[in-house]
C-alpha cells in the first residue's frame, strides 16, 4: 500500500499497539465492505468506500447511498458514483476488480438489481446483466446469490426493496441459486441452482422434513476453481434456521459439504477461504466454546487453529500461513463492556495473541434488529501488510488502516 498522505490524523485510543490512522476523517458515514475483499486498489493508491447518508434511521426502498473513493496518496476524496442499491452492512458490494470498481445499483421502477462497473478515474460505466457480491481475485468474474432475498434469512447483505417485490422461495427452487456474471461481457448466468445443488448433495444435507432453501454468503476461492456457499435452510416447522457451509467447483458441480448444518446449528459464523484455496476458516462451536477451525473444502481433516483461544468475529488467516487477525462483535466475551471490541491479532505457531487495536463499534443507532451495527470487518490490503477495517469512535462510521508491518515480523 502506498506511503499514507500526512493529513490523516493517527487514531490513539487505549495505546493501539500497531500505528493505526484514520482514512476517512472528513465523511461521515462511510464504511468498507467485508472483511473478504480489499477495499484498497490493487495499485495501493486508491480506498473505495460506500457511504451512508443517513446513519439515524433504516434506508428506505429507493434511498441513495454514495461511491467514494479516497486517494490514500494526498489524502483527498470524492464520490465517484450514487447507488441505490446499497444495505446495512455491507453497502452496494463496493470492491475492485482490477482496476475498474465492482458496485450494485437498483432500479428503482422494476426494483430489479443490477452491478456496474466503474472507471473510477476515466468514469467510464459498464451495466452488467447481474448483481456483484464477490468478484474472483483475477477479476474476471463476479459471483452472486440473489440480493433481494438474502434478506429472508438475514437483513443487511442485499439490496432494499418494498416486501412486493421480494420473492420467495418454496422448498429448493430452480429459478434461484449461485449467479456469476463475466465482467467483460456483463452477461450473466445461473451457474447452479438450488434444485440441483441440493440434488447433488442428497442425504449430505442433512436436512430433515419440509423447509426453504436460501443461498447467503457466496465467496470464490482465490485461485478460482471453487466456490463457497453458505446453504441456509428454514423449517416450516418453525425451529431454527440450520446453515451448512457447502463448496462446489466454478461449472457449479462437484458439491460437497465442508461443514454439515449439525455441526453449525451448535454455534458457529464467518467462514472464509484460506490462501491455499484448499481449506476454509471460520468460528465453531466445539465442547462448548466457540473455536477457529480449519477444515478442507469437503469436509476433510478439520482442526483447531491456536487451541488456547477463543473463536470470535470475522476470521482471515494471513498468506503466510502463521498469523491469523480477527475482531470480535461487542456481545462476545473477548469484547470490552463499553462498546469497544478488539482487533486480534495470533500467531499460529504458540497461540500468542495480541490486542492489536481497541476499537469502539457501536454507533448511537443500531436498528432494531441490528441492522445498522458497525462491525470492523478487518482485511487485508493487496501487499498484506496493512489491515483496514471499521469504527465508530466518534459516533458515526468512519474506516482505519493498521500497519501490520511490525507485529508480522515477530
Amino acid at each position: 500500500m502506498t506511503d499514507l498522505a500526512a493529513s490523516f490524523p493517527r487514531y490513539r485510543l487505549f495505546d493501539p499497539a500497531v500505528p493505526v490512522t484514520c482514512l476517512t476523517p472528513d465523511r461521515d458515514g462511510c464504511f468498507h465492505r467485508f472483511y473478504d475483499t480489499s477495499p484498497v486498489s490493487p495499485c495501493g493508491r486508491w480506498l473505495a468506500v460506500c457511504r451512508l447518508t443517513a446513519e439515524d434511521r433504516l434506508p428506505q426502498p429507493g434511498d441513495l447511498a454514495e461511491v467514494v473513493l479516497v486517494d490514500l496518496r494526498d489524502g483527498g476524496s470524492r464520490v465517484v458514483a450514487t447507488t441505490r442499491g446499497a444495505d446495512t452492512q455491507l453497502g452496494a458490494q463496493v470492491q475492485w476488480a482490477g482496476g475498474r470498481l465492482l458496485y450494485n445499483d437498483l432500479d428503482p421502477a422494476t426494483c430489479e438489481p443490477f452491478g456496474v462497473a466503474l472507471d473510477p478515474l476515466g468514469g467510464a460505466t459498464q451495466r452488467l446483466d447481474g448483481t456483484v457480491y464477490m468478484a474472483t481475485a483475477d477479476g474476471r468474474l463476479a459471483y452472486s446469490p440473489c440480493l433481494r432475498r438474502t434478506g429472508a434469512t438475514q437483513a443487511g447483505y442485499g439490496v432494499i426493496v418494498p416486501p412486493e417485490a421480494t420473492p420467495v422461495n418454496h422448498g429448493a427452487p430452480a429459478d434461484d441459486g449461485l449467479w456469476v456474471t463475466d465482467l467483460a461481457s456483463g452477461a450473466t448466468r445461473l451457474v447452479v441452482s438450488l434444485a440441483d445443488l441440493v440434488a447433488q448433495l442428497g442425504a449430505a444435507v442433512d436436512h430433515p422434513g419440509a423447509g426453504d432453501y436460501y443461498l447467503f454468503h457466496v465467496k470464490p476461492a482465490p485461485d478460482g476453481q471453487r466456490v463457497l456457499l453458505v446453504l441456509r435452510y428454514l423449517p416450516h416447522d418453525g425451529s431454527r434456521m440450520r446453515p451448512a457451509l457447502v463448496t462446489v467447483d466454478a461449472a457449479g458441480g462437484d458439491a460437497r459439504v465442508a461443514v454439515p448444518a449439525a455441526d453449525w446449528v451448535r454455534g458457529g459464523h464467518h467462514p472464509n477461504w484460506c490462501p491455499d484455496s484448499q481449506h476454509l476458516l471460520m468460528n465453531l462451536k466445539l465442547d462448548g466454546a466457540l473455536r477457529l477451525i480449519r477444515v478442507a473444502y469437503d469436509g476433510r481433516g478439520r482442526e483447531v487453529l491456536a487451541p488456547r483461544q477463543l473463536g470470535s468475529g470475522h476470521p482471515t488467516l494471513h498468506r503466510d500461513g502463521r498469523h491469523l487477525v480477527t475482531d470480535a462483535y461487542p456481545h462476545e466475551p473477548l469484547s470490552f463492556a463499553d462498546g469497544s471490541v478488539p482487533i486480534r491479532g495470533l500467531r499460529l505457531s504458540d497461540g500468542a495473541e495480541t490486542t492489536l487495536v481497541r476499537m469502539p463499534s457501536v454507533p448511537p443507532y443500531v436498528g432494531p434488529r441490528r441492522e445498522l451495527r458497525v462491525d470492523p470487518h478487518p482485511a487485508w490490503d493487496p501487499d498484506w501488510e496493512w489491515l483496514l477495517f471499521n469504527g465508530c469512535p466518534d459516533g458515526t462510521r468512519r474506516v482505519y488502516a493498521a500497519d501490520l508491518r511490525g507485529w508480522l515480523a515477530g
